[in-house]
């Protein structure tokens, strides 16, 4: 019969690997998770420029940081009835929300995953007016760029 104390030292390397190799699965799950660098010290002009670079038409957009939950509201007078496109990204983790509104009346929501890609939407402006846009999360801090331009 053998000892309980003649497995203690075989078990004792299998043990070691294990939290080894559970460490090792903790530190790339919070690496895949973390943006690629700091949101708050993000040259947001400089992502911008290749994260959604300008497109004719555009009569609303704006790129910036949302460093806590509220919301950065921006908005444009005039824009005429018409369908348009609302192309929006954002970067950090997360997702961002994006809310349209005609002279105080919402129009559409929207959505973007917060890991570089570009998402749209058609947003039906029934008349001329004011349109406003709202741009928040609760995943903060994120950096977000979206234009509104003219669908073709």
């Amino acid at each position: 019969m053998v000892s309980p104390s003649s497995h203690a030292p075989a078990s004792r390397p299998l043990r070691r690997t294990l939290t080894g190799a559970a460490a090792a699965v903790v530190v790339l799950a919070a690496t895949a998770c973390s943006p690629t660098g700091s949101v708050e010290s993000a040259d947001v002009p400089a992502w911008k420029a290749t994260a959604l670079p300008p497109v004719p038409g555009t009569v609303l957009e704006d790129a910036g940081k949302i460093l806590n939950r509220n919301p950065i509201v921006r908005a444009a007078s005039g824009v005429p009835a018409g369908t348009y496109t609302l192309t929006m990204t954002c970067d950090g983790g997360g997702k961002a929300f994006f809310a349209v509104s005609l002279d105080g009346s919402q129009l559409a929501e929207a959505g973007a995953a917060c890991n570089g890609s570009r998402e749209t939407a058609r947003i039906k402006v029934p008349t001329a007016g004011e349109v406003t846009l709202s741009t928040s999360s609760v995943d903060a801090p994120l950096i977000y760029a979206y234009h509104l331009a003219a669908s073709e």
